[in-house]
């Protein structure tokens, strides 16, 4: 009997890995790219908001406040849309991650959103885009390429 569950408990976690985590991964990609596009959209709208603020509220260190908004803006527009298509998932979320923590040590400290931000990115960064991701395809296509 206990045999029996233990491979009716196998084929569940299988089944779960072929059909459940690639759409696990993807949520958790859309939903963590959506947070920096909101951020990145706010600043694109209101540029000079975005100078002042780095000028004067965050305390963002070795970058001048024009800088930072424009580096900011720009990683918070582009990295989503790489996250999104699941290109370069890895880069894409180590980048976001390193933001996260500059804004949880220099801008918003003791902040429990940016933990989940960052579990989320480390999951994307140490296992990828998953398999609904143009990455896979990519590789899926190299390994083909290179068997032939």
């Amino acid at each position: 009997m206990s045999n029996k569950l233990l491979c009716v408990y196998c084929g569940l976690c299988q089944k779960s890995n072929i059909y459940v985590a690639p759409m696990v991964d993807l949520a958790m990609r859309l939903f963590i790219g959506w947070v920096f596009w909101k951020s990145g959209m706010t600043k694109f709208n209101g540029i000079d908001q975005a100078i002042f603020l780095f000028e004067y509220e965050y305390n963002v260190p070795l970058l001048s406040p024009d800088i930072a908004a424009y580096l900011a803006m720009s990683a918070e527009l582009a990295l989503p849309v790489l996250l999104w298509l699941g290109l370069g998932t890895r880069l894409a979320a180590a980048g976001l991650a390193i933001m996260t923590l500059v804004i949880e040590v220099f801008v918003y400290p003791n902040t429990t959103e940016h933990y989940y931000w960052l579990l989320i990115l480390a999951s994307l960064w140490f296992r990828g885009g998953g398999a609904l991701s143009l990455d896979y395809l990519i590789s899926r296509r190299l390994v083909n390429s290179q068997s032939n």
